[in-house]
């Protein structure tokens, strides 16, 4: 479906990537980065061991290894996954199991075969199902920060995106619980995140005895009656993976529901995500970060329709790469990371429209399925 044009532009860009993660890679190897101080990057490994981040380095790594076959990428990304035994192990985690454990132990066993790999992704999985709430159907999401705060009953969008780990576990070992855990947790989000127009909640605090809803939390939007634009990306990407893992029908209903409203809203500023898509028009603030992952999200329900509807998602995707890509890219070799613009949330004063590691993560794995190089890591 690509034109010449696209094509040229699609080789074009996936020259400039193997020239910057071939110089990341010598240089950063097994360190964990984030968002980069100065140009370069700040190890995680360092102090903040278990972030919700440190599996994206990891898996950019597999990605190009698979992609290339170069040994370098494979040995660094062991490398993290070692070390991301001590969260794993320690039990300092939450409901981001699957971003750090996906994209580390679950690809490598995926790609090398490694039994290790896989007896870090089961106990992984085993985690995230631990924090089912069987009454409510719901994973809750973070741990009670503090005495005043009860978060029991809090559900985040973002989970859509971390119980892949479950579908694959029920895969490896034959047990349908964890498919179980993870379908019940993506009805809940559809019935309880996702608004009739399309657009999502991010965050939402459930009766953690009868799944009703109590109130909307503040959240990575404007307010909790926003719809932050990454939350709109975790919904179509999650929701299409979903269905990929179970054929539920909804799901790719819901997916599509998500996407339309996205592209709806990104075709009024240039197929560039701002940061919440009912934030006021001033100041105007951008995440790149939701544009990729939500590119990513579309190439794979464009997988899943019907010849006549593919364009629609397909060309989607690769509008908004290519304008964010355009607008954001940094190509110098000497420094760290590759997509400016990336925003942690609205309201994060000094992290906003800068480049994140998952917003390199998910241009890549763009591209690499725009060109057929890539693996399923989800």
């Amino acid at each position: 479906m690509l034109t010449a044009e696209n094509q040229k532009w699609l080789d074009e860009v996936w020259g400039k990537i193997q020239t910057k993660m071939s110089a990341e890679v010598d240089r950063i190897g097994d360190k964990i980065p984030y968002i980069p101080e100065n140009g370069k990057y700040v190890d995680m490994s360092d102090g903040r061991i278990g972030w919700w981040t440190n599996g994206f380095w990891p898996g950019m790594l597999w990605q190009m290894y698979h992609a290339t076959g170069d040994e370098r990428y494979k040995k660094a990304a062991e490398g993290v996954e070692k070390k991301l035994d001590e969260p794993l192990n320690g039990g300092n985690t939450d409901h981001d199991t699957g971003f750090l454990w996906l994209h580390s132990a679950v690809a490598d066993y995926r790609l090398t075969g490694n039994e290790e790999s896989k007896t870090r992704g089961i106990h992984a999985a085993n985690i995230l199902a631990g924090r089912y709430n069987a009454d409510g159907k719901f994973i809750r999401a973070w741990n009670n920060w503090d005495k005043e705060n009860d978060r029991t009953g809090w559900i985040i969008i973002d989970c859509m995106m971390n119980i892949p780990l479950l579908y694959w576990a029920t895969d490896m070992i034959g047990d349908p619980r964890y498919k179980q855990i993870a379908m019940h947790h993506a009805d809940t989000a559809m019935e309880k995140i996702v608004r009739e127009d399309g657009s999502c909640y991010h965050i939402v605090a459930l009766n953690p005895d009868t799944g009703d809803v109590e109130f909307y939390p503040p959240c990575q939007g404007y307010d909790p009656n926003g719809s932050w634009s990454r939350g709109q990306a975790w919904a179509i990407y999650g929701f299409a993976l979903s269905y990929k893992h179970t054929g539920k029908q909804e799901y790719l209903d819901a997916a599509k529901k998500v996407a339309h409203y996205f592209l709806a809203n990104v075709a009024q500023t240039g197929n560039v995500p701002l940061v919440d898509f009912r934030a006021p028009a001033e100041p105007v603030m951008y995440d790149s970060t939701a544009a990729a992952c939500a590119a990513c999200g579309m190439l794979e329900i464009a997988q899943h329709v019907p010849e006549f509807e593919k364009p629609l998602y397909f060309n989607g995707a690769v509008n908004m790469l290519k304008a964010t890509m355009e607008k954001f890219c940094n190509w110098d070799p000497e420094a760290d990371s590759i997509l400016g613009g990336g925003t942690v949330a609205y309201h994060a004063k000094g992290q906003i429209e800068v480049p994140i590691i998952y917003g390199d993560y998910f241009m890549i794995e763009a591209v690499l399925r725009l060109l057929g190089k890539d693996f399923l890591i989800w």
